[in-house]
């Protein structure tokens, strides 16, 4: 029974081939985008400074503010491992990742 079982999800999956390489080449090229973005705002915060700009097509704002944000190392050095477990919440969370098969470099 097991046996089958496994062959239809092989089946299956076979048929989404095409599908998984599709996710995959679209999280390799975002993967290119999100570096280009992170070097394009680089250049723009230390080129302009804060302010709003105009482009052709898009406006941006540049700001510098400060933000707190929460040592959680440290909070939970101070607090007991009761209270901590006591108001953690637990989530389902679904994850998706997809790496390049053989090497194969797919972001070109």
């Amino acid at each position: 029974m097991a046996n089958n079982r496994k062959t239809g999800l092989l089946q299956y999956t076979s048929n989404l081939r095409p599908s998984i390489d599709a996710f995959g080449v679209l999280c390799a090229q975002i993967a290119e985008l999100e570096t280009q973005k992170k070097t394009l705002r680089e250049a723009l915060i230390g080129a302009l400074g804060d302010g709003a700009f105009e482009g052709d097509r898009y406006r941006i704002t540049i700001s510098t503010t400060d933000r707190d944000t929460l040592d959680m190392e440290a909070v939970r050095a101070k607090l007991s491992r009761q209270f901590i477990a006591a108001n953690t919440r637990t989530t389902e969370v679904t994850t998706v990742k997809a790496t390049a098969r053989n090497a194969i470099n797919v972001a070109a």
